[in-house]
């Protein structure tokens, strides 16, 4: 990842309290060889991430076609899953998009934008929306309406 993504996410992950662990795991594409279709990459690339989530993760796909809830429906989002869920896996799927699979696997789907956002950025606005959400629950004055 680019520098400016580690910084990014960092600003964030830092401002979060020690029990709310914010923590990305970056998993090696799928390599681009002769006849591999977008679509082949992308079923390959799921597999990989399916095997890397624990069996009892609560799992929650990024994806464009998902539910979008503004600031305050996921502060209230984040304070469900906190207080039901230990453990949290939020999927972001590689250059090609999210496989099916991790779709049908997840537990709930989330679009954070109707607007395709490149992976990397996509990292950024995660953390940024899962602290600001943390402030709201908390009453913190980081967010203004």
């Amino acid at each position: 990842m680019p520098a400016w993504v580690n910084q990014g996410v960092q600003t964030y992950t830092k401002r979060l309290p020690r029990h709310i662990e914010l923590e990305f795991r970056e998993l090696p594409v799928a390599q681009r060889v002769s006849g591999a279709t977008p679509e082949k990459l992308k079923q390959k690339e799921g597999e990989n991430l399916l095997k890397a989530v624990p069996d009892s993760a609560y799992i929650i796909a990024l994806d464009e076609h998902g539910k979008s809830w503004d600031s305050t429906g996921v502060a209230a989002q984040l304070e469900y899953w906190m207080a039901n869920y230990p453990n949290i896996v939020f999927l972001i799927g590689g250059p090609d998009g999210l496989a099916e699979s991790c779709k049908q696997r997840a537990d709930a789907l989330w679009s954070l934008s109707p607007l395709t956002l490149p992976h990397p950025l996509v990292r950024v606005v995660l953390a940024e929306q899962i602290y600001r959400a943390w402030t709201l629950v908390q009453g913190h004055p980081y967010h203004r309406d």
